[in-house]
Formats: C-alpha cells, structure tokens, sequence
C-alpha cells in the first residue's frame, strides 16, 4: 500500500499519529520520521507540521481531533474570544466541557468539566465548538477565582486592545446574569452572582479592576471613570477619585500604554488632572504595583487620605 504524505494527512496542520498508520506508514519509526521531517510533537499521538506555531488554537486541535464531542470552555475559550485572565495563559490547562457527561480525565494538562449545555450556548469559530461569551464568563464565575472572573468578565464588557488586536465588547452584564440564571442550583452560581454585583463596566484594564477589587476589600469605595473638567473645558477621566478627601488615584505603566509616546500623554493627562477643583491630591501606581504590592497601594492610599482629611479641618 503506498503511503501518503505525512502534510496531507494532517488537519489544518495537525496530524494523529493513529490516522498516519491507517494510511500506511509503520507505526515502527514513525516518530522518527517525523521528528526528522520538522514536526513538532504537541500531546502523545499528536503533532504539529513543520513550521507550525503550536499555539492554543494548535493545541485545542490536537485534543479535540480525538475527542470530537468536547466543547472548548472556560480560560481556553476566553482566550479565543480575546478576553484578558490573570496569569500565564501558556501554563494553563486546556479546559473543555463534557455535555455528555462521559470523559473524566485525559491528561495532566487538559481539564474536562462535566457538565449540561444548551446548543445556544455553543458557536463554532475557526474550526472549533467554544462556549458563547456569556456562557464563558458564567462558567469563570462559577469557578473562581473572584479576582481572575471580574478581570475577564470587565475585560468582555468594554472595548479592549488584546495583543495586536482592538477588540469591541463581546456581551453585556444583563446576559451574563441570564446565563448565570440559566444554569439553576449550580454549584458556586449563589457566590458567583455576588461576585457579578462587583462588576464595573467602565474598567479600562485588569489593573484597573484589580486596584478597584483591593481597595473594596480594604474597606474603601471611591469612584471609579470619573468624568472631570479643567478649568479650560477639557474632559479628563480619572480612574478612581474619593470625592470627599479629593484624592485621585490613578494606574498607569509603561508595559500597559505600550509606547514611549502613549506614556508621554499620560503625563500631560496626570498633570491636567491637578487642574480640575475637585481634586486636591493625586497618586500614580503602576500596573506592577497592583499585582506585586498590593498593600503598599493601599497604605499609600489610606495615608493620602488621612493628609487631606486633615488639611481640610
């Protein structure tokens, strides 16, 4: 029997070593044709052509062409839709859903959630089945953590720029909350609502509800998306401001904005907003500062605070 092209065989650049075999090539020493032709192996059994970047979109091929019925679900499927989570997404499972309610386990590095889902709740996009975004985001909740679920889901609800792309909003709160409804006495979905009742639509980055989420649970709640005007009419948008005290507080970076100009504007804004007569005191924290030292965000905060309080009486 003549044996085909190893490339020929593969889908969209993935190729099971079982369909090589039912083609013809020995099962003995295919692995090290392979591996001298180029192929990258992605999982046992599983390889990607030469020349391929094995990415998620490579990755959740090369699970799902030998099991077809599971749906991509969870982190896997927000990061399909461009929904920013906390973290190295590179380390993370691979998450599916079983709506069969079948497959336990696979391997180390793929998670399978049993559980039902309704075919609305399903799309299929570049050649995959997903959960639709409402549905992933319920699914986040559902899970935890809370820090990681209000990221992706203030992340779905506002324009964002994700890698390279700019990405409009994927869904709206009110459907999140239906799809939540939806899913009845799921474990987690009392706790997960709650969560949603801490959304802010208005967040411009996972910094930003990061910031927002440390300072509610130190007992602090300013504004956040405040719109202001300088005294020559200009509107300035500050990110979080204490009304009472006059204290702004803003998170900003150089890794966030991008470019060297972008951060050269955020300074002229920052400089701007000590204009506006509503504030009084301004404090900058970086995006670094929010993940890595949280608490240092919140003294910082909670001093500026007691100095303007007191300067006022």
């Amino acid at each position: 029997m003549e044996r085909r092209d190893l490339r020929a065989l593969a889908d969209r650049g993935v190729l099971l070593t079982s369909h090589a075999v039912e083609a013809g090539w020995p099962r003995r020493g295919l692995t090290r044709a392979l591996r001298a032709e180029g192929w990258t192996q992605l999982r046992q059994g599983a390889w990607a052509e030469p020349g391929r970047d094995p990415d998620l979109l490579t990755r959740l091929r090369a699970v799902l062409l030998r099991e077809p019925r599971l749906i991509v679900s969870h982190g896997s499927a927000a990061a399909l839709w461009k929904i920013e989570l906390l973290g190295n997404r590179s380390k993370a499972p691979l998450e599916f859903i079983d709506p069969q309610l079948a497959i336990r386990r696979l391997a180390s590095d793929v998670h399978v959630h049993r559980m039902p889902l309704s075919r609305t709740e399903v799309v299929e996009r570049q050649g995959l089945r997903l959960t639709v975004p409402p549905r992933t985001l319920a699914d986040l909740l559902r899970r935890g953590p809370r820090d990681e679920a209000l990221v992706a889901v203030e992340s779905a609800l506002t324009y964002r720029r994700v890698g390279h792309v700019r990405r409009a909003p994927l869904t709206e709160q009110e459907e999140i909350a239906a799809a939540l409804q939806s899913m009845g006495k799921a474990q987690g979905g009392v706790r997960a609502r709650g969560w949603l009742g801490l959304c802010d639509p208005l967040a411009g980055s996972p910094a930003e509800t990061v910031a927002r989420l440390r300072m509610y649970d130190a007992g602090l709640h300013p504004e956040s998306q405040v719109e202001l005007r300088t005294p020559d009419g200009s509107r300035r948008i500050v990110d979080f401001l204490f009304r009472a005290a006059g204290l702004a507080v803003e998170i900003e970076g150089y890794a966030y904005h991008g470019t060297r100009e972008a951060h050269r504007q955020d300074i002229a804004r920052f400089n701007q907003l000590l204009r506006c007569p509503e504030i009084r005191g301004l404090l900058r924290f970086s995006a670094e500062d929010v993940f890595h030292r949280p608490a240092h965000v919140v003294e910082e905060i909670r001093a500026a605070l007691a100095d303007l309080t007191a300067d006022s009486k």
